[in-house]
């Protein structure tokens, strides 16, 4: 029930925003209330992880929850404790009364943890027996997010519980329909979607994170150019932004219509294009300026260093995307990883020839 991208653990949680004022105590077990709709403060927090600032703390504590005024006859949904997960179940809960198992998989989305098993049998089990579900409820269903099945043996979990795991639709938004239907799940709702708007969500956290390295980048060129004879410029660094934004954001926006299939060749092959259309441009590259001393080494270099650029920021973006499986992640990381290290570096070099000759 969650479209999030990964987040891995760290940490202290954050606070509950959303909880209520009351806390229904049950025979063994303690059940918060909480909100469906998203206060200014979600919000800002959504923003921000989404920036990747905070990012590894976002999660609130395991437990039960309460929404409306469940009863013993009342679903249980089961999610997990990275609170932009969280939060985009429960506001997708309005009007209904449930109880929300939450389980501990260190503030990771559920897809994620199901990957790493912190969304797995052990835990489910764990928070079972800790809310004393058996005996606050009369069923013996819980729903679990689609996404997390791989990480949970449902036979193993009836087995040593008692409860049947029925699993939910993919999108949180179709949860309400979904339990009205009786808990079947039609097939648009098995279906794992990664739309435009889907891929474009998760281009923020990346832009973030290179940002982080930019800056020291920034700042390398920045003595160099102390002693410099073609100091970099203006022109310099806009051809780098240009190759991180054909990396990080325009692969995931063209991706189904890039040919091929590893991610780290469609960022290659877009940043190519885009280095040699910029080099093109402003004249490096035509048959009067190629073979000059003033230029060529400045577009060997780019040639070689902006094209690996928007590859590595492409690769990136296959962890958080349903096209490779965890195998064919690791595959195209062996392979693609030397090449584009090899590449940058040997680019850089030449760059930085140029740049202490003149």
């Amino acid at each position: 029930m969650s479209e999030e991208s990964c987040c891995p653990p760290q940490s202290t949680c954050c606070s509950l925003d959303a909880a209520g004022g009351s806390t229904l105590r049950a025979p063994g077990a303690e059940a918060p209330a909480v909100s469906t709709s998203l206060t200014f403060a979600d919000r800002f927090g959504a923003c921000r992880v989404r920036l990747g600032i905070g990012r590894n703390n976002y999660k609130l504590e395991p437990g039960l929850y309460r929404v409306g005024s469940p009863n013993d006859d009342s679903p249980v949904l089961v999610s997990a404790n990275y609170k932009l997960t969280f939060d985009t179940l429960r506001k997708n809960l309005q009007g209904l009364d449930c109880w929300l198992l939450i389980l501990d998989t260190k503030g990771i989305n559920v897809w994620c943890a199901a990957g790493k098993g912190t969304f797995g049998t052990a835990e489910l089990l764990l928070r079972i027996e800790q809310a004393g579900l058996a005996r606050l409820v009369s069923h013996r269903q819980l729903v679990l997010p689609q996404l997390g099945a791989p990480g949970v043996d449902s036979n193993e979990v009836a087995r040593q519980s008692g409860f049947r795991v029925v699993y939910g639709p993919v999108r949180a938004s179709d949860i309400k329909q979904f339990i009205a239907s009786g808990f079947k799940a039609s097939p648009e709702m098995r279906r794992v979607k990664f739309t435009l708007r889907d891929r474009l969500v998760l281009t923020p956290i990346e832009l973030g994170s290179v940002l982080k390295i930019s800056l020291i980048a920034f700042g390398v060129l920045f003595l160099i150019n102390l002693f410099a004879a073609r100091p970099f410029g203006l022109f310099d660094i806009a051809l780098y932004l240009g190759a991180v934004l054909t990396g990080a954001v325009l692969t995931p926006l063209l991706l189904p219509l890039i040919p091929g299939r590893a991610f780290a060749w469609k960022g290659w092959l877009l940043g190519l294009i885009y280095t040699a259309g910029a080099l093109w441009i402003i004249g490096w590259l035509t048959q009067e300026s190629w073979f000059t001393p003033e230029s060529w080494l400045l577009a060997a270099g780019y040639l070689l260093l902006l094209p690996a650029c928007s590859s590595y920021l492409a690769m990136n973006f296959t962890g958080a995307s349903t096209y490779t499986s965890p195998s064919g992640v690791l595959k195209e990381m062996r392979l693609a990883l030397p090449l584009i290290i090899g590449s940058a570096a040997v680019g850089a070099v030449l760059l930085l020839i140029k740049t202490f000759k003149g």
